[in-house]
């Protein structure tokens, strides 16, 4: 394992140190509403400085961008992009799905990632070329061939309403192929468990570059695909993406474009 990952490990799994010490203390939790449905609490912001902090330790020269304190200002080949916590309406109701996710890019590119699940101690990773792992065991995205009987995700935020027709309408022709739709609150996690074959695809409207950017190289170096609503990228980076393995992907989007207008 490179030294850069394993500070990408070790600043996730102190953060998860963090949060695995307050879900048992929810009630002491100080939170605050972003926007509808979109909440920060003293977790976030704490899991955050102990993340940025043990990146500066070793790379004090890197850029990071971060949900909560944005891109500090130093200009790098190298950024960091952090979800300090992924799945903040979860945790403060005492839900287990959420995560730590970490990508690390290099001149624009992610070379490495982690999603850390510290309730079930589970660390994804991926590193450009190399696989995605599980806890160091490799995984693969699931041989599912056909969208009859497969699992999915979804995920639409509050702040894509002009998609809210289409995603319910196009909920129900999956339904319709009888696709099991699961809605985790976890971007993060779900692309983790696309990765690791617990989930056959996921898509989701409107998710930011640090819900996205780790799931994303895990997804890909496990075997799988990632696109827009179109069959391309240009809108992945708009928060418009479909991941899975190739076969459910390419089923998946077949089945979600009539519902959908936007172009590229």
């Amino acid at each position: 394992m490179q030294p850069i990952i394993n500070i990408a490990t070790r600043a996730a799994r102190r953060a998860g140190a963090l949060m695995l010490q307050r879900i048992d203390r929810l009630d002491t939790l100080k939170v605050a509403e972003k926007g509808i449905g979109n909440y920060v609490s003293d977790v976030d912001k704490s899991a955050e400085s102990t993340i940025i902090e043990t990146i500066q330790k070793a790379y004090p020269e890197h850029t990071i961008l971060s949900e909560e304190s944005g891109q500090t200002p130093q200009e790098s080949d190298y950024l960091w992009i952090i979800d300090p916590l992924d799945g903040t309406n979860n945790f403060i109701h005492g839900n287990p799905n959420f995560c730590i996710s970490i990508a690390i890019q290099y001149r624009g590119r992610t070379e490495h990632a982690v999603i850390y699940d510290a309730i079930r101690d589970e660390l994804f990773s991926a590193t450009r070329g190399q696989g995605a792992k599980l806890n160091d065991h490799r995984i693969r995205v699931s041989q599912r061939n056909k969208l009859e009987g497969a699992t999915i995700s979804t995920s639409l935020t509050h702040a894509t309403d002009q998609y809210a027709a289409a995603f319910f309408a196009s909920q129900h022709s999956l339904y319709e192929q009888h696709v099991a739709l699961r809605r985790s609150g976890s971007i993060a996690l779900d692309l983790a468990y696309v990765a690791a074959g617990r989930l056959d695809a996921s898509y989701t409207l409107g998710a930011q570059r640090w819900d996205i950017e780790a799931g994303l190289l895990l997804v890909r170096e496990a075997g799988g695909l990632a696109s827009d609503l179109n069959g391309g990228e240009s809108n992945i980076s708009e928060g418009e993406l479909l991941a899975g393995n190739p076969k459910s992907l390419k089923h998946l989007l077949q089945t979600l474009r009539p519902h959908y207008t936007k172009k590229s």
